[in-house]
C-alpha cells in the first residue's frame, strides 16, 4: 500500500491547474484545413450511423441478437465521435485552446467510454460469429436477446468504471507548473499523467492496464475466435460451405482491421513527433466511425435488403401522397 499512498493519500494537498493548454498541430501553416476535413468526416460518419440505426429499428426483421450489438456499434460511434469532434473544433477552428480542469476530465471520460465500448463490441460480435459458426444448432439458445442485452449492458457498466476510475487518479496529480501544455488534439490522458510532478505509479499502471484491455487481450480473443472458426470449417464438406460461412465474418473482420491497425501502428512507432501522433490518433478516432456503417450496408446483404424495402416503402408513400393531392 505504501506505493500508492503519495497519489490516494487522504491528507495531501492536490496542486491542480486552472486549465490546460490543447497544443494541437506544432509547426503546421493552415492546420485548420486539416479539421475541416475532420468536420466532413464527422457529417458522413452522422448520416451513416444514423442511416444504420433508423433501418434496424424500423425493420423487426433485424431485432436478432447480431443487430442489437450492431445497433450498439453505430450508437457508440455516433456517440463516440460526437464527443469528440465537435470539441476539437471548438479547440482549433475558434483558437480557444485552454480548456478548464474539470472540463479536460469530463471530455476524457466521454471519449474514453466511446474507445472502450467500440473494441468491446468487436468482441461481442466475435462471439457471435464464433456461434453461428462452429455451433449453428446451438445458437438460437446460446445466443438469445436477454444474454446479449445483459451482455451489452455489463460492457457498458465495465466501461464507465473503468473510466471513473482513470479520472478519479488524474484527480490524484498535483501539477507543479501554472500552465500545463497537452501535446495532442484532445484531453490526451498519457500527455497529461506524465506532466504531473508527484507519485504517478498507480496511473502509470493504469495507462498499461488500458493498453492490455484495450488492444492485447482483444485482438487475442478475436483472432482466437478466427482461428476455432478456421479449424472448423476445414471439417466442413465442401469449399462452397466454407465460402458461404466465411461471408458471414467479412463484415466483421472488416470492422477488427479497420480498429486496430492505426492502434498498432501507434503502438509499434516510438518516440513518434507530436504531429504524427495526432494524425494518427485522430484519424483513428474518427474513420471507423465513418467506415462502419459503410462496411454493413455493403458488406451485410440484411442490411442491404431491408434499406431497399425502406426506401421502396417511402417512394411508395410519397407517390400515394402525390395522388391524393391531385385528387
Amino acid at each position: 500500500m505504501d506505493l500508492f499512498n503519495s497519489a490516494l493519500g487522504k491528507n495531501i494537498t492536490f496542486v491542480r491547474p486552472a486549465n490546460f493548454i490543447i497544443s494541437g498541430f506544432i509547426g503546421i501553416p493552415n492546420a485548420m484545413y486539416y479539421y475541416i476535413f475532420l468536420f466532413f468526416v464527422y457529417i458522413i460518419s452522422v448520416v451513416g450511423n444514423t442511416v444504420v440505426l433508423t433501418v434496424i429499428y424500423l425493420d423487426h426483421n433485424l431485432w436478432t441478437p447480431k443487430y442489437i450489438v450492431v445497433f450498439n456499434l453505430a450508437f457508440t460511434d455516433l456517440f463516440g465521435t460526437t464527443a469528440l469532434v465537435p470539441k476539437v473544433l471548438d479547440l482549433f477552428l475558434f483558437n480557444n485552446n485552454y480548456i478548464s480542469y474539470s472540463d479536460c476530465l469530463t471530455f476524457l471520460f466521454f471519449c474514453s467510454v466511446a474507445v472502450l465500448m467500440q473494441v468491446l463490441n468487436l468482441i461481442a460480435l466475435s462471439y457471435d460469429r464464433l456461434i453461428a459458426i462452429i455451433f449453428p444448432l446451438h445458437y438460437q439458445v446460446r445466443v438469445t436477446h436477454r444474454f446479449m442485452f445483459s451482455l451489452i449492458g455489463s460492457f457498458w457498466l465495465f466501461a464507465i468504471t473503468v473510466t471513473l476510475l482513470l479520472d478519479g487518479l488524474l484527480t490524484r496529480l498535483s501539477f507543479c507548473k501554472s500552465s500545463v501544455v497537452v501535446n495532442s488534439y484532445f484531453c490526451d490522458y498519457s500527455q497529461i499523467y506524465r506532466q504531473a510532478c508527484n507519485d504517478k505509479t498507480p496511473t502509470y499502471v493504469l495507462a498499461v492496464f488500458l493498453r492490455v484491455i484495450l488492444l492485447w487481450l482483444p485482438l487475442s480473443f478475436i483472432l482466437g475466435t478466427y482461428v476455432c472458426i478456421i479449424i472448423a470449417l476445414t471439417r466442413v464438406a465442401t469449399a462452397q460451405e466454407r465460402l458461404k460461412a466465411l461471408k458471414t465474418c467479412t463484415a466483421h473482420i472488416s470492422l477488427v482491421a479497420i480498429y486496430f491497425i492505426p492502434i498498432l501502428i501507434s503502438v509499434t512507432m516510438q518516440n513518434i513527433h507530436p504531429n504524427s501522433r495526432i494524425i494518427n490518433l485522430s484519424l483513428s478516432s474518427v474513420f471507423p466511425p465513418m467506415l462502419n456503417p459503410i462496411v454493413y450496408v455493403l458488406q451485410t446483404q440484411e442490411i442491404k435488403t431491408s434499406l431497399r424495402k425502406l426506401l421502396k416503402i417511402t417512394k411508395q408513400s410519397k407517390i400515394t401522397v402525390k395522388k391524393v393531392l391531385i385528387r
